[in-house]
């Protein structure tokens, strides 16, 4: 049975690992920041008391976001622009004309570059400068491009070009495009493990029209597995507002020990042990849930609830809902930010 089984403990999520963030500190706070997709603004969120304690106005069509101590990033597919916010007056403080419509964005671990992922055709990789708040490089990659993340050892942005079926690889050390993996549909959301080295070991990947994921050896770019979620018993599946993709989330919560991956069209999380991919179990987290996102213990997991404006707060261990946060209309990605507070 996937419903209500109990998994045991994780270990850190490698976004997490390389952080080494804790849930409060003196001088930080843990703040998810929940973005709109249908609105013009994104809600920030205390994770300990589930509750908005902040708005950020003014961003319409946020796609993606991210963060460091004293901002938070925002994409702006209205006006084809990175959004600068300050973390302390949640204000739009400087707007980064991009090359095209973006969609996604990340940065990487030194917090000295950021990528965004260009939506328009062709294709590319903006890179801006922290420090001077200006893109300094665009990136020819494979498509127009979707989603952007860092790999686990800071080495690698990697994104995925829905419209090629296409991940593109670049290295940050000399910003340039080192491979692409060709896969048999779009690229949707990824995320990664790592070997005992701490090199990338596995992407997972949702694709286009699959309800489920694949699997791909990062060294060989070969795709090696695929899961696909089974029905939950007594559940209704919805069929509609799929936009393409039916299982629309990915995340390793605390210890990197289990993946948690989202589906639309039966609004649940399943998840699986890493690195065998055992199913462990389900949770209904709302209607259409999209990214997801882990506090920096992995205690608690957020979803975003496209269909039901609503950010879903999980407890991991015990597997089951916490907190149901009203937020704006359509709300999708969703990021885990700590930021300086003094």
């Amino acid at each position: 049975m996937w419903h209500n089984q109990k998994f045991r403990r994780t270990l850190a999520a490698p976004v997490m690992v390389l952080l080494a963030w804790h849930l409060t500190t003196a001088a930080t706070s843990v703040r998810i920041i929940q973005t709109n997709a249908a609105g013009d603004n994104a809600h920030v969120i205390d994770p300990v008391t589930n509750k908005v304690v902040g708005t950020i106005e003014g961003v319409e069509i946020v796609h993606g976001v991210t963060s460091d101590a004293k901002r938070i990033y925002l994409t702006n597919e209205s006006l084809s622009t990175l959004d600068v916010v300050d973390a302390k007056s949640l204000k739009v403080t400087k707007r980064i004309a991009l090359s095209g419509r973006p969609n996604n964005v990340t940065i990487t671990q030194d917090g000295r570059k950021l990528y965004v992922g260009i939506r328009e055709e062709p294709g590319a990789l903006d890179v801006i400068d922290t420090a001077s708040l200006a893109r300094i490089k665009t990136i020819p990659v494979s498509g127009s491009i979707h989603n952007v993340y860092v790999t686990p050892d800071g080495k690698f942005a990697v994104s995925g070009s829905i419209s090629a079926s296409t991940i593109s690889i670049v290295d940050i050390a000399s910003d340039m495009m080192v491979r692409n993996i060709k896969l048999s549909a779009g690229i949707r959301p990824m995320v990664f493990d790592t070997n005992a080295d701490g090199s990338t070991r596995n992407i997972y990947v949702q694709l286009s029209g699959y309800h489920g994921l694949a699997v791909v050896d990062f060294a060989s770019g070969k795709e090696t597995q695929r899961i696909e979620h089974p029905a939950i018993p007594g559940a209704h599946a919805h069929t509609d507002g799929l936009q393409g993709a039916p299982a629309h989330g990915l995340g390793i919560p605390a210890d990197g020990k289990t993946l948690w991956s989202t589906s639309k069209v039966y609004g649940h999380a399943y998840v699986y042990s890493l690195p065998d991919l055992k199913p462990m179990g389900s949770v209904f987290v709302g209607q259409h849930p999209e990214w997801i996102t882990f506090t920096p213990d992995g205690k608690y997991a957020y979803f975003g609830a496209a269909g039901a404006n609503m950010t879903v707060a999980v407890d991991v261990k015990a597997m089951k809902v916490v907190a149901n946060i009203p937020v704006g209309q359509v709300p999708k990605r969703i990021a885990t930010a700590v930021l300086q507070t003094e």
